[in-house]
């Protein structure tokens, strides 16, 4: 991101967090990644069978079907940020690469807007981040 870029992303930032507190005070000291440690990554086999065997066994493969919910929770926008967090990851244990999120989320910017693809390329790029400083990725 460039300097402008971080800048402006500041700024709208703080614009959402003066609505939200306008809205309801308490909004503004909700912390979404708090919801993550609710659900752990979940291994490849666990994937495979809620996402490839149960919910369609002839059909999508778990990677395919995260791939697939990336694209819908990227045009939801910032609403999914936990889920869409944990989703990437889960989307990389899958088999997913970087790249493959990347493009997914980038088609959907018309879709969803460019706002929500930006917001969702962000959420991707931290994820990778942390994921190669585990040596995961």
């Amino acid at each position: 991101m460039t300097e402008a870029f971080q800048k402006l992303f500041q700024q709208m930032l703080q614009s959402g967090q003066e609505m939200a507190r306008m809205f309801n005070p308490a909004l503004e000291q909700v912390d979404t990644r708090a919801f993550e440690k609710l659900i752990p990554t979940m291994s490849a086999d666990m994937l495979e069978m809620w996402f490839g065997k149960t919910f369609n066994r002839d059909g999508l493969d778990a990677r395919t079907r995260l791939l697939v919910t990336i694209a819908a929770m990227t045009v939801q926008g910032a609403h999914a940020e936990p889920q869409l967090r944990l989703t990437i990851r889960h989307a990389l244990e899958a088999g997913a690469t970087a790249r493959e999120i990347a493009e997914v989320i980038y088609q959907m910017g018309m879709f969803g807007g460019i706002p929500a693809m930006q917001k969702a390329l962000e959420i991707a790029q931290n994820v990778f981040t942390e994921q190669e400083g585990k040596g995961t990725e």
